[in-house]
């Protein structure tokens, strides 16, 4: 077999494990409606392209209809391409909207030299990008964080802020006008790494947080790869365990009524006051 034979054969088994993974996310937190009109947040970076390839592939051979629309927002950046991303998106004949607001210098002027930009950059990309979307009638904005950053997420919680939380994979924005949804949230960020550089995607880098090397995040994701690598299937088990939660187990009580327990009372009697009825009639546009 030919090199070049046995690299579309792995890149079909890649792409087709992707999308199996998207389909499923989407599919189990009832991500894409009909009707829906998707907002794909576009960075430049390997993830996001990722996003918005599997996303049009969905939008091609799903039984439902949704729309959807590419948006980045131009922070002002010095040196930042400006041509790349409204040259590949014409390319690939998809709708586009370049957000121009510049938080680069915002966040320069607030934020130390040296001091982590994460949080305000964030803060102010969310507020463009939420705003821009109650305005067009966005119904779902898609972010695209992928396993590995849920995972970073969860640690980051735990050690630094004493929370068991990480980033789900629907959420709905704490003003309620907006619902964010994560359909890589099942990816491997090493598959899309790959999967990035096969699709050759004109990757555009970060200068403000991508530079920064010294972060938390980045000790996180340092350790979840030495993990990987020492103890294959760890990082699945902890994943699982993010779906697999016993409140009872634990000791909040804002999520479990220990104060209601009594001797005599059957285990399934107790109340999960975190339990929440789920509805699992999500888009199954996996088995395509």
């Amino acid at each position: 077999m030919s090199n070049t034979k046995k690299e579309q054969i792995e890149f079909n088994k890649l792409h087709k494990r992707l999308r199996k993974n998207v389909g499923s996310a989407i599919a189990d937190f009832k991500m894409i409606e009909e009707g829906d009109k998707v907002m794909v947040c576009l960075s430049g970076g390997k993830d996001s392209y990722t996003l918005l390839d599997i996303l049009m592939y969905f939008q091609k051979i799903a039984p439902i209809h949704f729309d959807i629309v590419a948006v980045n927002l131009d922070q002002k950046q010095p040196g930042f391409p400006e041509h790349v991303l409204p040259e590949y998106l014409q390319k690939i004949n998809v709708p586009f909207h370049i957000i121009e607001n510049d938080t680069y210098s915002i966040v320069k002027r607030i934020i130390p030299e040296g001091q982590t930009t994460c949080s305000l950059c964030s803060r102010l990309r969310r507020g463009s990008l939420y705003g821009y979307a109650k305005a067009q009638g966005i119904t779902k904005i898609a972010l695209g964080h992928h396993r590995d950053d849920i995972l970073e997420t969860f640690f980051l919680n735990i050690f630094y802020a004493g929370k068991l939380k990480a980033m789900p994979p629907k959420l709905l924005s704490d003003d309620g006008q907006n619902i964010i949804i994560r359909p890589l949230a099942y990816c491997k960020e090493k598959e899309i790494g790959t999967y990035a550089k096969l699709k050759q995607f004109p990757i555009i880098p970060c200068n403000l947080c991508g530079s920064q090397e010294n972060l938390q995040r980045q000790v996180m994701k340092k350790m979840l790869e030495s993990w990987d690598k020492d103890f294959p299937g760890r990082l699945e088990s902890i994943f699982s365990s993010l779906q697999n939660v016993a409140p009872s187990q634990l000791a909040d009580s804002q999520l479990f009524d220990f104060m209601g327990l009594n001797l005599g009372q059957r285990a399934s009697d107790s109340v999960d006051l975190a339990a929440i009825e789920t509805d699992h009639s999500g888009l199954d546009i996996l088995q395509r």
